[in-house]
């Protein structure tokens, strides 16, 4: 039985990649369970269906911002961070009293000042709306995906590498 946001998360290959979802897109339980003992954490459903889904596609989990490794999860100031931006200001975290909630609400904070806001969003939430962003907004703008909106296979390789 698929795990509750995984459908919705493996959908992202197909919509932006124009290719179907392949299991080798997502990681293994046993690679998840692994990292996460490293990283010594606990994650909520929704967290552990996208990493199961898409969490070995470099163009998804690095699209814009940066999706952490899970075993570079980490707990700070009660916030289990999962997300930082490219110029590192901005860093997205779970309440760690939430953990326990499948699919919680998150919040962001600006690492030079530091308080928390929440996003009004859910992990699946937030994902499938920070994807279709960066797909169909950021990415066209920077001229790296075609006029359908996919990945244009001719400047970026499906690892997430320009050619």
């Amino acid at each position: 039985m698929a795990e509750p946001f995984t459908q919705s998360f493996r959908s992202l290959i197909p919509s932006y990649f124009d290719q179907p979802w392949q299991p080798e897109d997502g990681l293994t339980r046993e690679e998840l369970q692994e990292a996460l003992r490293e990283s010594g954490v606990q994650i909520p459903t929704a967290l552990e269906d996208l990493y199961l889904a898409v969490g070995a596609v470099e163009d998804l989990m690095e699209a814009y911002y940066f999706v952490w490794d899970p075993d570079e999860l980490e707990v700070e100031d009660g916030y289990l961070l999962f997300m930082e931006d490219e110029d590192e200001a901005y860093t997205w975290g779970i309440p760690v009293d939430s953990l326990n909630v499948p699919d919680p609400l998150i919040a962001r904070r600006p690492n030079a000042k530091g308080g928390w806001v929440p996003m009004d969003a859910t992990v699946s939430e937030y994902f499938m709306d920070y994807f279709a962003w960066v797909f169909e907004e950021v990415l066209p703008a920077l001229g790296t995906v075609d006029a359908t909106g996919d990945v244009d296979p001719d400047v970026v390789a499906r690892d997430g590498s320009e050619k």
